[in-house]
């Protein structure tokens, strides 16, 4: 079963605060886990931005709705009740998740009537969506960064070739490859290669070395295993066995089944042009950041010692 959503994670909560009394918020999560039949992977599976596991922030936001419609309250910080509207409205349980947004919807209207100023507030209500509003920015910025990552390539395409091997060479040493070492990267010469577009040095006298062949391809294009093989072949003749074969395209099954199967002796590492734009974009090479959103939460370490009031 996949994890559920907030608002299917309500009723059972509100069940389980009804049957047990009161709960801390992560007592929530081994009881639903099991109501749900939820897999290790599921229960433990992360948020993309590592925001946190997503089936834990589900339950909080589950909690917060029911607490903010008043089926719940907390006697304490951290410990969610049932109220008597939680258990009156367990009675008909299918009605819920319509009760809250009623609630939720006259309290903000409520906020709006009490504003002196009269100033216009845009609410922002997804009490009855399927997503979390920590869901909701999460996929937002997501799609905020497919854009960016479509741009870096169109970028990157519109450039000469030859520019393209100087961006890969500093795109390994931004990644942290040649260390500190001065001059690591080398863009070899534009003819006469022998099939190695860029050189980074491992150490300082340049004993161990990681070979790159940059192609610069329209998005759509696929490499193939025969490319693959002459770049080993150079490899073969530089006497190494570290090499990186980088392409705004992308590699098609055979390729990638080759680099695989290669014996132990050559390390072929593939990157594509979706995880070329990931890497220029998380390690800012020729990016720039334009807007910080700071969202914060209670620190418990600072509020736990203090002491709590008698339930």
């Amino acid at each position: 079963m996949s994890i559920p959503t907030h608002d299917e994670i309500r009723v059972p909560a509100l069940k389980l605060l009804k049957e047990k009394g009161i709960l801390k918020l992560k007592d929530f999560e081994s009881p639903l886990a099991k109501e749900f039949n939820l897999e290790h992977d599921e229960l433990i599976k992360m948020y993309d931005s590592g925001n946190g596991p997503v089936f834990y922030d589900r339950i909080s936001w589950a909690l917060s709705y029911l607490n903010m419609a008043g089926l719940t309250k907390k006697p304490k910080r951290g410990y969610y009740e049932i109220t008597e509207d939680g258990i009156k409205i367990l009675t008909s349980p299918d009605k819920v998740n319509e009760f809250i947004v009623e609630k939720i919807q006259q309290r903000n209207q409520e906020k709006n009537n009490s504003n002196d100023e009269k100033i216009s507030i845009t609410k922002i209500d997804n009490s009855n969506d399927d997503l979390t509003p920590s869901e909701t920015i999460e996929i937002s910025f997501q799609k905020i960064k497919n854009k960016i990552y479509n741009d870096i390539l169109d970028t990157i395409i519109s450039k000469t070739p030859r520019e393209f091997e100087k961006l890969v060479v500093a795109l390994l040493q931004k990644m942290g490859y040649g260390g500190e070492i001065q001059n690591s990267g080398e863009v070899t010469q534009y003819s006469n290669d022998n099939g190695i577009d860029g050189i980074i040095k491992e150490d300082i006298l340049g004993f161990g070395r990681i070979y790159i062949q940059a192609k610069r391809y329209q998005k759509d294009n696929k490499i193939g295993r025969e490319d693959l093989n002459k770049f080993v072949g150079a490899l073969a003749v530089a006497q190494s066995n570290k090499g990186v074969f980088i392409t705004t395209s992308r590699f098609n099954k055979n390729a990638i089944e080759y680099a695989n199967k290669l014996n132990n002796n050559t390390t072929l590492v593939l990157i594509d042009g979706e995880q070329l734009a990931k890497y220029i974009y998380d390690y800012s090479l020729g990016m720039q950041t334009e807007q910080i959103i700071e969202i914060k939460k209670l620190d418990s370490d600072f509020w736990d010692i203090m002491e709590d009031d008698v339930l």
